[in-house]
């Protein structure tokens, strides 16, 4: 017979920004995985700014004190490449691709089956439903190479997961890639 769904084992942080960890206490059993460098976040001052940051795009003051209290460094730390067993026969890759959009981006890659694409997890390195957002945390000058590192871990044709917005190709990706180029004045 068939087993009932899984909890969730493991959480990758793409980035240490609020929209994107507030959420993990939500899930104390699971092992969770970022980019070496990540801890910076976790820090009291870490904590301050991803509060203040939530908080002036709309979050509640206290809603976002208390998100902010409850998180929790990862406790793996991805420097490199880490192929992680999901069991079941599952594997994924965890890659620290940046800096980028922050100076601790780490992107995921399930890998092509025979029966189905590569699916690389973005973060915010790729952004479909808007322009990719910079703010004083991001690397500019490194963010092209970031999304070459991406674009060679899934190829061709693989779908990618952008960190906002709808799933993307690999030529949206590039293009993506080239306007960053551009925008930072970093050469091809």
């Amino acid at each position: 017979g068939a087993s009932g769904p899984r909890g969730v084992t493991h959480l990758a942080l793409t980035h240490p920004h609020f929209d994107h960890v507030f959420g993990a206490p939500a899930f104390p059993e699971a092992e969770v995985f970022g980019a070496v460098g990540v801890d910076a976040a976790y820090t009291p001052r870490g904590r301050g700014e991803l509060r203040a940051d939530a908080v002036r795009n709309g979050l509640a003051p206290q809603a976002a004190a208390g998100a902010a209290g409850c998180l929790v460094p990862p406790r793996h730390h991805v420097t490199g490449e880490w192929t992680l067993d999901l069991g079941g026969g599952t594997t994924v890759l965890l890659a620290d691709v940046g800096p980028g959009h922050t100076a601790h981006d780490l992107a995921v890659l399930v890998p092509a089956t025979p029966s189905s694409p590569g699916v690389v997890f973005c973060g915010d390195l790729v952004e479909e439903s808007g322009e990719p957002q910079a703010g004083p945390d991001a690397v500019p000058a490194r963010w092209p190479a970031a999304l070459d590192r991406l674009l060679g871990l899934g190829g061709e044709d693989a779908v990618y997961v952008p960190g906002h917005g709808a799933l993307v190709d690999a030529r949206f990706v590039r293009a993506q890639r080239d306007a960053l180029a551009r925008r930072f004045g970093v050469s091809p």
